[in-house]
């Protein structure tokens, strides 16, 4: 890809500040952003804030400039030989011709190890859902009691605390000390947000930390802290550092407050705006109320001119009552005509349908005696069928054998002897007669 136009300015004589025009140009739009390593040295800072320096390693320098825009948002001061990483855009000073970069932001050098894993980090708690609106917590508009986790000894706390008595001075305030910064302080931030969260003291908890270098934030990115923050059961506030500031903690918090007095704002309502709401409220009741009472007062004038005199009201009901008695007359008459011309009716109808009383009877006392006749004849046939059943049973019952001289012998397993193979010489047996039964033994078995 050519990077100039060269087809249009071969032929052309340019001026130098056409040349470098097209250098600038060609050198922005053909170069992106990039990080560069290198020491400082030349620095100058002017009273308009911008800084001018150059960055430098054992073979070759390059100018650089940044701009009071730019490095407003630093909070650390970079000084002569300090070794650093700045992002910056390749560019040319046309007014010199000065090849130099345009920086956006500075760090110490190292640090792109720790931005390494802080990016690494957020990827995976990103991945995991700790950032996910859906799981954030929403900040009650009342707080009845607030924490704050800091350490006691920071400008933060003082911010938060005076921000807090400015807003809302009756708001009961909870101090969870905690070291902010140094080798135990993600561990111990962590246990204070545990302790906040398993006590359920406060309704909020502010997270806060003064501004600092990225080494002095870090421990508020440390895997501990976000994890504590997450498990919370209270909303969580981060309020840490400047509003350029971002760490982990910021984003798995349920709210993000560019500064801690940010955050204090954010958890606790202003008195002077809601007593301003209030008494906007008052007025607006106020002028509800006198608003219905002239409703009212007005509904009250209109019955008044329909007010009726008792007697002109007495009169026109009699009026009313004396035209609904003759059309209950009317209707009474009708009514009862009609009932009259409906019973004719019926009369004749069952004067038409009337039955032969005295055949009916004659009939019914012949069907009566054919009952009768029926009856006995069907009891005598009963009768003498049970007498036939009768006989049967006197010929088939047991009791009639005996009675005749017949006897039942039993074994003394008490099954009924029929063969003389069933029982032995000397076996007990029991023999049953038609009145009563006896005892026997078997003394002597013939088979003939």
């Amino acid at each position: 890809m050519s990077l100039l136009p060269t087809l249009e300015i071969a032929h052309k004589i340019l001026t130098v500040s056409e040349l470098n025009r097209i250098a600038k140009t060609v050198l922005e739009n053909n170069i992106p952003l990039l990080w560069v390593n290198g020491e400082i040295s030349n620095l100058k800072q002017y009273p308009s804030g911008h800084w001018y320096f150059s960055l430098k390693d054992a073979n070759a320098q390059v100018r650089c400039v940044m701009f009071r825009h730019k490095n407003q948002y630093i909070d650390w001061q970079p000084k002569e030989g300090a070794q650093v990483e700045v992002l910056g855009l390749v560019s040319l000073y046309e007014a010199r011709g000065d090849f130099q970069l345009n920086v956006e932001t500075i760090r110490s050098a190292g640090l792109g190890k720790l931005f390494e894993a802080f990016e690494l980090l957020k990827a995976r708690l990103e991945k995991e859902g700790l950032f996910d609106p859906a799981r954030k917590k929403k900040l009650p508009a009342f707080p009845r009691q607030i924490g704050i986790i800091t350490s006691p000894l920071t400008a933060a706390l003082r911010d938060v605390v005076t921000t807090l008595q400015r807003r809302m001075p009756m708001l009961p305030v909870i101090i969870y000390p905690t070291p902010v910064q140094g080798k135990e302080a993600a561990k111990n931030i962590a246990a204070s947000i545990a302790t906040a969260s398993k006590r359920q003291e406060c309704d909020i908890l502010i997270l806060c930390r003064g501004g600092g270098s990225i080494e002095d934030l870090w421990a508020f990115n440390e895997e501990v802290v976000a994890q504590a923050i997450a498990a919370c059961s209270i909303p969580v506030i981060s309020g840490i550092g400047h509003e350029t500031d971002f760490t982990i903690a910021d984003f798995v918090a349920d709210k993000r407050a560019p500064t801690p007095s940010g955050a204090a704002e954010l958890a606790s309502p202003a008195i002077e705006a809601l007593q301003q709401q209030l008494k906007k409220q008052y007025h607006h009741l106020q002028r509800s109320m006198m608003h219905h009472l002239e409703n009212r007062m007005q509904r009250i004038d209109v019955l008044a001119h329909r007010l009726v005199h008792p007697g002109e009201r007495i009169k026109n009901q009699f009026v009313h009552f004396q035209h609904l008695q003759e059309r209950l007359m009317g209707s009474w008459v009708y009514q009862t005509e009609r009932k009259l011309w409906r019973i004719k009716e019926c009369q004749q109808y069952i004067e038409s349908s009337r039955p032969d009383l005295a055949r009916l009877a004659e009939q019914q006392s012949k069907l009566a005696t054919r009952l009768q006749q029926i009856f006995f004849q069907y009891f005598v046939a009963l009768d003498n069928q049970l007498q036939r059943q009768q006989v049967k049973l006197m010929h088939l019952n047991p009791q009639s054998i005996l009675d005749r001289g017949y006897s039942i012998t039993y074994s003394s397993q008490g099954k009924v002897v029929h063969d003389v193979n069933q029982v032995r010489s000397g076996e007990k047996i029991q023999v049953k007669f038609a009145q009563g039964e006896v005892d026997a033994t078997v003394i002597k078995i013939n088979k003939k």
